[in-house]
């Protein structure tokens, strides 16, 4: 095993990036993997080596990364057949930066805790070009030690890494973030259809209230630059993506007992937009879709 060798798992629209900005920044020996080869190979020429799986990073690295879809996945490479739990060494650090549910963070963690593998939760938040910029805000949920052993690879892939707590404290912070930004694209499609209706450009509109107290960075940047010109591409945080991540805050209202209507009012309109053929693009899409009162014009 190489000192201080790092793996990284998922290589997607924010993993390939993020790892990236490690790769390149830290001088680190990587080892990557991902069902794709396209960006395996480009992280090849940029330094990076091949994984030949799962367990075989496990078994040879010090850091692995996780960058995957949510928690099913990330389920399925910590506890699977080949994977993390079945082979890793001990000392190993996980640092899982995927949106996946609190609780199954936490369990996670004890599962790995048990093979002497410490465990991060560290989801990320802001723009894929912010992951490419290296100027993501991460958040972290770990033991001041393992945070103190991470943050430096954290450090080159982000402006803003904070610690928020022990264990699955990262995932709650960076749920109810995008919580938080799903209720506000709502209202902002509220907004921008009641303008529209009365005879507002939506982009003075936008423009305008960005100069008032109504101005937001999702209004900066999901409303001006996505909903205003009704730009809603695919390969961006999909509308299926929002409605995994509301369904973990959601999950975390009926732990605690507390009937959330702003969130389940967001699940209503992502899942409109979802029912209406929007489910791979950009979430702000859910602002094509509105409820109709009786006798009104409908969508």
């Amino acid at each position: 095993m190489t000192e201080n060798s790092v793996g990284f798992i998922g290589l997607g629209v924010m993993g390939e990036p993020i790892c990236r900005n490690m790769l390149t920044k830290s001088g680190a020996p990587f080892q990557v993997l991902d069902l794709a080869e396209a960006p395996m190979a480009r992280l090849a020429e940029a330094g990076a080596q091949r994984a030949e799986s799962v367990a075989a990073l496990a078994a040879t690295v010090d850091v692995l990364f996780l960058s995957l879809p949510g928690g099913a996945e990330v389920e399925a490479v910590i506890t699977g057949p080949g994977g993390i739990a079945a082979h890793a060494r001990e000392g190993l650090t996980v640092v899982d930066l995927s949106t996946a549910p609190v609780a199954l963070t936490r369990q996670m963690a004890e599962r790995l805790a048990a093979l002497d593998v410490d465990y991060a939760d560290a989801p990320v938040a802001r723009t894929r070009q912010a992951a490419i910029d290296g100027t993501l805000s991460i958040m972290v949920g770990a033991s001041d030690a393992v945070f103190a052993r991470v943050r430096p690879l954290l450090d080159h892939a982000a402006s803003d890494v904070t610690h928020c707590g022990p264990v699955g404290c990262g995932q709650v912070t960076k749920i109810l973030n995008n919580m938080v930004l799903f209720e506000t694209v709502v209202a902002l499609s509220e907004a921008l259809a009641l303008g529209r209706s009365a005879g507002m450009d939506p982009g003075l509109l936008f423009d305008t209230l960005s100069k008032g107290s109504a101005d937001s960075f999702a209004l900066r940047n999901h409303g001006l630059k996505s909903m205003v010109p009704q730009a809603f591409p695919e390969g961006a945080f999909s509308t299926n993506y929002a409605l995994k991540d509301l369904s973990y805050a959601l999950e975390l209202a009926r732990d605690a007992g507390i009937v959330a209507h702003g969130a389940e009012t967001a699940r209503h309109r992502l899942e409109r937009a979802r029912d209406a053929g929007y489910g791979a693009n950009y979430f702000p899409a859910l602002s094509m879709v509105h409820d109709a009162r009786p006798g009104g014009d409908g969508d």
